[in-house]
């Protein structure tokens, strides 16, 4: 840590960085001494299972499934070849979600439950009538393919058997390792932890052998638990997916995390809590060159080391510290053509944020996908970011999980100061509690707090509380309310949402109303259009054609969508579209898009270099039209086309975005957005052109290059990444990223460039 950086950190101790200590502080004592009352929940399935049975169920589809103790540690081979496996009888009698809810998999799958002293193991043998075409070609960690293009293998467990929450670990028939954290079920896959798989393929299908220690999971207090667990099993070459319990199909491929609806496990016995501590100290160099800066400097060296911990405070409570935070293994944002007025939104990546995101989720918007009109009150892309540029992260803590009946997180961050990045040194906090209410609801709270706030005052703060309501299967309701304060802006900061969505699998309905007053600005969050009144109704028709080979679903939608100022008193957008979409048995889909809307501009609008749009009110109808390629295809992706009216205009798209999987270790990913805007104000084309090649040697080991040209803007960045981490939870990445300017004459002469190398070990007590 440097000597500028040790002197702000001392002087952050004034009353406002005092305070949102304290947050954190209080967050840590009052959880702490409610998980002290934490009491195990009785499982709500059938009765268990008699030994030598792992299985019981119930006419109404539940089951209960028993873990059986090992007298030694289970060879990790993935061959299933173990006695074991002979003398316990296999978890099966999985149930399909697609394509026909309820009935029986058309494959046999087989699943045990084992442990030891330090180790949860979860073994499966998934068979296959033409184990020929078992799709597996994706070896990246944590990569989406692994779930849209692969057939997978996918456990959750719900360690509190709280039926809301889990941890969810996926592989593939080649080995991958995917693992997420699921709140109230949204998905956080960026969720890491130490575990370990290995498979084989063979003529029977693929077998799985996974092994989690105890120590990567949390959970109440040690010795023999009753835990949630559900198990899914994707065929991608019959588009079938299965699950341990009976899950409807309305509930989508997120129908495993839904926790409710999960199997009861019991039998696991968990060690006695140990320390739970971890401490993961870094070192990284780099060498820089930026020629457009306000100073160009060129071949920078730097270096740094710091360090993260973290501690069980509880089973259910864990306590993170950062220290000289660095993020130089963060992959580079994929650039996005923006032919609209307002933001755009570029999701969180830094590993330190990404933990326990999903405990910061507000007013049922997550943190890391953008709406066009629903605020994000804790967005950690303004921790350590400004004007485009990293912004040194001195210290910080966060404490997230769960105490009773409730989530909770508390979050403090100091950052240094950057002046060619427009940064002064600043202080970060959030809280957020939220409070289990009936079998699957909630209702919460969040503050969020900022020293000094960005619109030049000494603080700028925000308020909220929200309501999630979940009746019957289908049936659930989003509620909040926010305000912010600071210096000059007390009227019209406030924030409001009710949202109704009965989303049953053959008929949808929702209905929407946000409103966002004009002066509504939380600062550690994300606005992407202020002083807005939003009105939405979507009604949908999707049957599914059970007696067609060709077609599976058919759907029918309608969307209305009417936008005016937050009082309500100037229409600002109205916009109403008809989808129609055939989804077929091949996984491949098919949709039809027709939109007409009316648009007000209170500015003239700059779309693009030299063509202003004059501020007045347009009306303009368009088309879209859309493939996606099946994802087991080995070239998959979507291809869309659109034409329509334009500001008094026309406008013409093709995009194109995919994968060719070339083998399990090398896959390329092209990126095409064309647009050609015919304007009475001018014309012009935004084009936009990215590649990505991906090499995974091994499960543990990636290379990742992207390419990523953009004319209008005359720029061209290239990014190559190395990750390999070589050994459980401990990393090497090198990082080489430049970025060129087109317009030039000859080869695109460079802007900047850097280089970077990073190297962290993990150490558990």
């Amino acid at each position: 840590m440097t000597r500028r950086a040790r002197h702000t950190f001392s002087r952050a101790k004034d009353p406002r960085t005092t305070f949102s200590t304290l947050l954190v502080v209080l967050a840590l004592g009052a959880t702490h001494a409610s998980a002290q009352t934490l009491q195990a929940l009785p499982g709500d399935g059938p009765s268990p299972p008699v030994a030598p049975a792992t299985v019981s169920r119930d006419d109404s589809g539940r089951a209960t499934v028993r873990a059986v103790r090992l007298a030694e540690p289970l060879r990790l081979d993935g061959r299933l070849d173990e006695a074991v496996y002979a003398t316990v009888p296999a978890i099966d009698g999985f149930v399909q979600q697609f394509p026909i809810e309820g009935v029986p998999a058309t494959e046999l799958t087989e699943v045990w439950v084992f442990f030891d002293d330090a180790n949860l193991y979860v073994a499966a043998r998934c068979l296959d009538s033409q184990p020929d075409r078992v799709v597996g070609n994706e070896l990246r960690r944590d990569n989406s393919n692994v779930f849209q293009v692969n057939d997978n293998f996918t456990v959750t467990f719900d360690t509190f058997r709280d039926r809301r929450n889990a941890v969810l670990f996926q592989t593939n028939p080649v080995g991958v390792l995917r693992d997420q954290a699921v709140t109230d079920g949204v998905f956080n896959v960026d969720w890491n932890t130490v575990w370990d798989v290995k498979t084989l393929r063979s003529e029977i299908g693929y077998t799985v052998e996974m092994r989690i220690p105890f120590k990567s999971l949390r959970y109440r207090t040690g010795g023999l638990q009753t835990w949630g667990m559900n198990v899914r099993r994707v065929v991608k070459w019959k588009n079938e997916v299965s699950n341990l319990t009976q899950v409807p199909a309305s509930y989508g491929t997120n129908g495993v995390g839904q926790m409710a609806l999960a199997a009861t496990l019991v039998g696991v016995e968990t060690p006695a809590q140990a320390m739970n501590l971890e401490i993961k100290p870094y070192a990284a160099a780099s060498l820089t060159t930026d020629r457009a800066a306000r100073v160009p400097f060129s071949n920078d060296l730097s270096r740094n080391i710091g360090l993260d911990a973290k501690y069980g405070l509880t089973r259910g409570l864990t306590a993170d510290l950062t220290f000289n935070t660095d993020f130089a293994q963060v992959e580079e944002d994929q650039q996005q053509v923006n032919l609209t007025r307002f933001n755009l939104f570029f999701p969180e990546k830094r590993d330190f944020f990404l933990e326990g995101q999903g405990i910061f989720d507000f007013g049922g918007q997550s943190g890391q996908r953008a709406s066009d009109v629903v605020p994000i009150m804790f967005f950690s892309r303004r921790i350590g970011l400004s004007n485009g540029q990293s912004v040194p992260v001195i210290a910080g803590g966060r404490v997230t999980g769960k105490a009773g009946s409730f989530d909770v997180g508390a979050l403090t961050i100091r950052t240094d100061e950057k002046p060619a990045a427009g940064a002064v040194s600043t202080t970060f906090s959030a809280v957020r509690v939220r409070r289990n209410i009936l079998r699957r609801s909630s209702v919460g709270a969040i503050a969020t707090g900022r020293w000094p706030a960005v619109t030049g005052g000494s603080e700028s703060g925000t308020a909220g509380v929200d309501a999630y309501l979940r009746f019957f299967q289908d049936v659930e309701a989003n509620l909040f309310w926010a305000a912010t304060s600071s210096s000059g802006a007390s009227r019209d900061a406030t924030s409001y949402r009710g949202q109704f969505i009965y989303g049953g699998d053959r008929y949808g309905l929702e209905v929407d109303r946000v409103v966002v007053g004009a002066n509504f600005n939380p600062e550690v969050g994300f606005v992407r259009r202020p002083d807005v009144g939003f009105t939405s109704a979507t009604a949908r028709f999707s049957p599914r054609l059970r007696s067609s080979r060709l077609v599976r679903r058919l759907t029918w939608q309608g969307d209305f969508e009417y936008i005016t100022d937050a009082g309500g008193d100037i229409l600002e957008d109205r916009t109403l579209s008809g989808r129609f979409a055939a989804e077929f048995n091949s996984s491949d889909q098919i949709t039809l898009t027709g939109t007409r809307r009316h648009e007000r501009l209170p500015l003239n609008f700059t779309i693009s270099p030299g063509v202003v749009v004059p501020a007045g009110g347009y009306s303009y109808d368009y088309l879209n039209l859309s493939y996606a390629l099946g994802a087991q295809h080995k070239l998959s992706g979507t291809v869309g086309a659109s034409y329509g009216e334009f500001y008094d205009g026309t406008r013409t798209s093709l995009t194109y975005s995919g994968r060719a999987g070339l083998s399990p270790h090398v896959g390329l990913e092209p990126n095409i957005t064309l647009n050609w805007v015919r304007l009475p104000f001018g014309d012009f084309t935004a084009r936009l052109v990215g590649l990505r090649l991906a090499v995974a040697p091994t499960a543990r080991l990636g290379f990742s290059m992207l390419t990523q040209f953009n004319p209008n803007a005359h720029t061209l960045t290239s990014s190559a990444r190395m990750r390999w981490e070589y050994t459980p939870g401990s990393e090497l990445f090198v990082v080489y990223s430049d970025g060129r300017d087109t317009s030039t004459t000859g080869f695109p002469g460079m802007q900047n460039r850097t280089l970077a190398i990073k190297a962290t070990r993990l150490m558990r007590f």
